[in-house]
């Protein structure tokens, strides 16, 4: 069994190949394009010929995306809530 451990240790360092500094530059400078970027995001993290770092650092974006999008939510509902509570007080018929 360890021999079979060791086999699959080794095939799979011979097959792994960390991603270059140059390969992390083309990656970021894509994701960086507005639309563009957003939809590869998906597809490096959904799909199956990625590099697995990649996959990996896609999956964590979109999972930050999702995270900082529901804070902003929620933050623009508590200040439409107070803006709406402060201004509900005040008359607005000026006429005499």
């Amino acid at each position: 069994m360890d021999q079979m451990n060791q086999f699959n240790q080794n095939a799979f360092q011979q097959q792994y190949r960390p991603m270059t500094l140059g390969d992390w530059l083309i990656t970021l400078l894509i994701q960086a394009i507005p639309l563009v970027g957003f939809i590869m995001l998906f597809v490096w993290a959904f799909g199956g010929d990625t590099h697995p770092s990649k996959k990996t650092w896609a999956q964590a974006s979109l999972l930050f995306a999702l995270i900082m999008l529901v804070l902003v939510i929620i933050f623009f509902a508590a200040m439409w809530s107070f803006f709406m509570s402060f201004f509900s007080g005040y008359n607005m018929n000026y006429s005499s």
